[in-house]
């Protein structure tokens, strides 16, 4: 099995874990996420990323859920990032769940060609890097997409929002894979 399949069958599990997450939630609350702004959905993602940080530093926790379910938050939050750049936020839930999921899997689908697109220029250095650096990149994409909402969106020279929210998908992603493998 070739480097470029053994990353295929993973991340294919990888996303069947996020998006039966997504789901079961979907069922629970129903699109309710639509009525969050961008930044709030920025500032969510922040949080779960701190966390990790935190318990990494920390090497304990008081509260049972692990790094694993907040990384999987973490790819749940930034493709809903991408639904609602698209859709914009609602003051309501107006989204049903076959549409939310269609399109989830349409922005999942997405960052799994730009995962492949670098992965072959980069050659997959990501498996060479620390689940702790992983963490740290997720957290400073968070910082310039809050930068750049602090902007009205708009940014001189540098990518834009979705591709932060792209980028921060697959780090998150690869630290699940490697979460697995240890």
């Amino acid at each position: 099995m070739s480097k470029q399949e053994n990353t295929d069958q993973q991340y294919a599990r990888v996303i069947e874990l996020c998006r039966d997450v997504f789901l079961k939630k979907m069922q629970d609350y129903g699109a309710a996420w639509r009525i969050l702004r961008p930044s709030s959905l920025t500032d969510q993602i922040f949080i779960k990323a701190q966390r990790i940080r935190s318990l990494q530093r920390k090497g304990t926790q008081k509260i049972l859920e692990g790094i694993t379910p907040e990384f999987a938050g973490i790819v749940n939050y930034a493709v809903i990032g991408l639904i609602q750049l698209e859709l914009g936020s609602s003051d309501k839930i107006d989204l049903e769940a076959d549409k939310a999921v269609e399109l989830y899997n349409k922005y999942f689908d997405e960052a799994r060609q730009l995962m492949h697109n670098k992965n072959h220029d980069y050659g997959e250095a990501w498996r060479d890097m620390r689940i702790s650096s992983l963490a740290d990149i997720i957290l400073m994409k968070l910082l310039r997409i809050k930068q750049i909402e602090d902007n009205q969106g708009k940014a001189a020279f540098s990518e834009g929002i979705d591709a932060n929210y792209y980028d921060i998908i697959n780090y998150a992603v690869f630290a699940l894979i490697k979460l697995e493998l240890e």
